[in-house]
């Protein structure tokens, strides 16, 4: 009886051209010092002609104050692709909280979006099909203090091309989620929990 072939984890994971992604989705948390710089995009991917690429359309068209959405960009009039969508999880009323998010961040999310690609978590071939949400946090800190702004580009940079990664090989999956779930504690909750909040 002759043997079966071996699939890699690799080649079962990785999305082809002709492969359809109809929605994917994935989250990342970066930290780094000071707090204010820590990054935690959630991300979904998909197919223009499908359910995100309505959606990108949607929320570009359909702007809501304090919450703008804006295209990820290396600046202005360079445009990433895949089209990635910014979307503020923090309602937005400072000047100074705008131009950091629509400058430092932006760019790091822009960046990020092209690591991936250049790592082929996005197929290449598939740039100009697919469309990217990324709902972005930037902490309301940052209005109130001296920001360096490396380390908010870089914690962004490095947290969209991680979130991303995750949402195409769909990390974590449902073996390692089922097999660790006693061992993994909200923070927030554990905070809550423990009275520190």
């Amino acid at each position: 009886m002759p043997k079966k072939k071996s699939v890699s984890k690799k080649s079962l994971k990785k999305p082809t051209r002709s492969e359809r992604i109809v929605l994917r989705t994935g989250e990342a948390l970066v930290e780094a010092e000071p707090a204010y710089s820590a990054a935690e995009p959630e991300v979904v991917i998909g197919e223009l002609d499908g359910p995100v690429g309505f959606a990108i359309a949607n929320l570009i068209g359909d702007q809501t104050r304090g919450h703008s959405r804006v295209f990820a960009i290396l600046n202005c009039d360079v445009q990433v692709r895949p089209v990635t969508l910014m979307v503020s999880k923090v309602t937005v009323t400072n000047t100074k909280y705008t131009n950091i998010l629509m400058g430092s961040v932006q760019a790091g999310i822009a960046n990020g979006v092209l690591d991936a690609v250049r790592a082929g978590d996005i197929p290449k071939e598939k740039a100009n099909d697919l469309g990217i949400i990324v709902s972005v946090w930037l902490d309301p800190s940052v209005t109130e203090v001296e920001v360096d702004h490396n380390i908010l580009f870089e914690t962004n940079r490095q947290a969209t091309a991680k979130a991303i990664h995750k949402a195409m090989h769909n990390e974590p999956g449902i073996d390692w989620l089922l097999k660790n779930q006693s061992n993994v504690t909200h923070f927030f909750h554990q905070l809550g929990v423990e009275k520190k909040l």
